[in-house]
């Protein structure tokens, strides 16, 4: 279910911890199994169960617990847009603004993805970034800072190429 390269990184995370904690990898097997097919099947977790040694509802539980991984799929961009209070108080409306714009433009709301399986709008918490808001992070990688809406027509385009 994972190839050869994401079981190095996977063997690569599991090596900074003692034998006898493997478990301890398993939020960098979680990135790696998502980085590979796009969101977290049920199979895909019980996979990593396996490889790690751990009940697979332990898996289960840092997957739904933690934000940035998907348990259902999300398209082929997920556009977190923080919401928090400081993105909310940024220039041109700030967060508030900038989701409204984004409903627009992708014709979809949070928790939705295009017809087209392109674009996936998701709300977030703090990105530690307050000071650039409003601030959305393009799958769970790519900060983008001070979202107007000329910011947002550029980063659309850019990802629709």
């Amino acid at each position: 279910m994972i190839s050869a390269e994401g079981l190095k990184e996977i063997d690569r995370a599991i090596a900074k911890y003692p034998a006898d904690q493997k478990q301890s990898a398993v939020m960098s097997a979680l990135t790696t199994a998502q980085e590979e097919h796009g969101w977290l099947s049920p199979e895909l977790m019980q996979f990593v169960a396996d490889y790690l040694g751990m009940p697979a509802v332990a898996v289960q539980e840092v997957a739904t617990f933690y934000t940035m991984y998907e348990t259902s799929p999300v398209g082929k961009y997920k556009i977190t847009l923080c919401t928090n209070l400081p993105c909310q108080l940024g220039p041109e409306g700030g967060s508030d603004s900038a989701a409204e714009y984004l409903k627009q433009k992708l014709g979809i709301g949070f928790g939705e993805t295009t017809a087209d399986g392109k674009f996936t709008l998701k709300e977030g918490e703090c990105m530690g970034s307050c000071g650039d808001a409003p601030v959305m992070l393009v799958n769970n990688h790519r900060m983008c800072s001070f979202m107007s809406r000329a910011k947002i027509d550029q980063l659309l385009e850019e990802l629709s190429k």
